[in-house]
C-alpha cells in the first residue's frame, strides 16, 4: 500500500513539477514587473537614492494634464489609423494572389515573408539610408517633380511619421499575408467550385464563401496589428528618436523618455498603465465590431 501511495503521490505531483518552470518565469518576469510598475505609478521614486514617496494619483493627473502625452497619443493614433487598414487590405490581396495555382508560388511566398525575418533595427537602419538626402528612395522621388524636404524624409515634420508608417507597412505585409493564407486553407474548395459552376463571379464567391471562413483570421490579424501599432517604439527609436521637433514621438517613446531620460519612473509607470487601458478598450471594441465567433457557422 505504501508503494501504491507513493506512486499515486508522484503521479499527482508530476504535472505541478512540469509546469513549475513556466509558473516561476511568469511570476518573476511578468507578474512582479507589472505589480512593481503599478506601485511606482502611485509614488515618486528617486532612482539614485532609491527612496519612495507615496503621492497617490498625482502621477496619473500629471499624465492626463500633460500636453506632450496627448500629442504623443495623437501621433500613435495617426500611425495606427494609417498602417493597420493599409496592411490589412494589402496583405489580404497578396494572400488571395498567392493562394492561386501559379509557377513559383512557394518562392514568392518566401520572398514576401522574408522582411519579417529581418531584425527591425536592421530594417530601420537600411531605410534611414534610403530616406536620407541622396538615398535611393529620395532620388526616385525626385523624378516626380514634387517638392521634397531638403534634408531627407526623416528630417522633415511633414514626412517623417509617414515615412516610418510606409516602412512598417512594407515590413508587415508578408507576415499578415501568411496568416491570411493559413485562413484561406480552411475554405472548402468544393463550395467555391460549386459556386463557380453556378455562375458566381469572383466577388460573389469571396463574399459568400471565403469571407465567413476568413473572418476569425481577419479579427486576429487586425487586433494583433492594432496592439503592435499602438506600442510602436523600435522604429521610432532607431529612425527618428521622436523628432524632428517631436513630430514622431509616440506613446511608448514618450514613456521611454520619461523613464530613462528624465528618470521620472512614477510618471512613466502611470503613462504606461493608461496606455494599457487604452489598448485594452480598443481591443474590446474591435472584438465587438467584428463579432468574434460568428464566422462560417452563419
Amino acid at each position: 500500500m505504501d508503494s501504491m501511495d507513493r506512486k499515486r503521490s508522484s503521479s499527482e505531483a508530476s504535472p505541478w513539477l512540469m509546469t513549475m518552470p513556466w509558473v516561476v518565469t511568469l511570476l518573476v518576469f511578468w507578474a512582479y514587473p507589472l505589480g512593481y510598475a503599478l506601485a511606482l505609478g502611485f509614488a515618486k521614486y528617486d532612482i539614485f537614492s532609491r527612496t519612495w514617496q507615496w503621492v497617490g494619483f498625482a502621477n496619473f493627473r500629471a499624465v492626463l494634464t500633460n500636453s506632450d502625452f496627448w500629442s504623443a497619443l495623437g501621433h500613435t493614433a495617426v500611425f495606427t489609423a494609417g498602417t493597420v487598414p493599409a496592411t490589412t487590405v494589402l496583405s489580404l490581396l497578396l494572400a488571395l494572389a498567392l493562394n492561386r495555382r501559379m509557377w513559383g508560388r512557394s518562392v514568392f511566398r518566401a520572398g514576401y515573408f522574408a522582411p519579417t525575418l529581418t531584425a527591425t533595427v536592421v530594417t530601420a537602419l537600411v531605410f534611414i539610408h534610403l530616406y536620407g538626402q541622396g538615398g535611393y528612395l529620395f532620388r526616385l522621388a525626385q523624378f516626380t517633380g514634387l517638392p521634397l524636404p531638403s534634408q531627407g524624409f526623416l528630417l522633415s515634420e511633414s514626412t517623417a511619421l509617414v515615412s516610418v508608417m510606409l516602412m512598417d507597412v512594407w515590413v508587415s505585409i508578408g507576415y499578415y499575408a501568411l496568416l491570411f493564407l493559413a485562413g484561406l486553407q480552411a475554405v472548402p474548395q468544393e463550395l467555391v467550385e460549386d459556386a463557380q459552376m453556378h455562375g458566381a463571379n469572383s466577388w460573389q464567391r469571396f463574399w459568400a464563401i471565403t469571407w465567413p471562413y476568413l473572418r476569425p483570421t481577419m479579427l486576429y490579424a487586425i487586433v494583433i496589428n492594432l496592439i503592435k501599432s499602438l506600442q510602436i517604439f523600435t522604429e521610432i527609436f532607431v529612425m527618428t528618436q521622436g523628432g524632428p521637433v517631436g513630430s514622431t514621438t509616440t506613446s511608448v517613446y514618450h514613456v521611454y523618455t520619461a523613464a530613462f531620460e528624465r528618470f521620472d519612473l512614477g510618471y512613466a509607470s502611470a503613462a504606461a498603465y493608461l496606455l494599457f487601458v487604452i489598448i485594452a478598450l480598443v481591443s474590446v471594441i474591435q472584438f465587438r465590431l467584428l463579432q468574434f465567433g460568428r464566422g462560417a457557422e452563419e
